[in-house]
């Protein structure tokens, strides 16, 4: 799945993604690390996998990585 990166804070390595419908899901220092990422800047485009969250709640990203075409 694809979205643009919101936030970043690289002290804690977490952030958040917009999805394309506009909603903000947050991730974890787990997924930016599984991306092999250093940085990551508002407005990049960026590649997210994602595992359901509890019921009613948005996803939990697992992965982000740099979308490349």
């Amino acid at each position: 799945m694809q979205a643009t990166a919101y936030t970043y804070d690289p002290e804690t390595r977490s952030g958040s993604v917009l999805l394309d419908d506009g909603t903000p899901v947050e991730f974890g220092a787990e997924a930016f690390d599984a991306g092999g990422l250093r940085l990551l800047r508002p407005g990049q485009r960026v590649r997210i996998e994602t595992e359901p969250g509890a019921p009613g709640a948005a996803p939990r990203i697992t992965l982000v990585t740099l979308q490349t075409f």
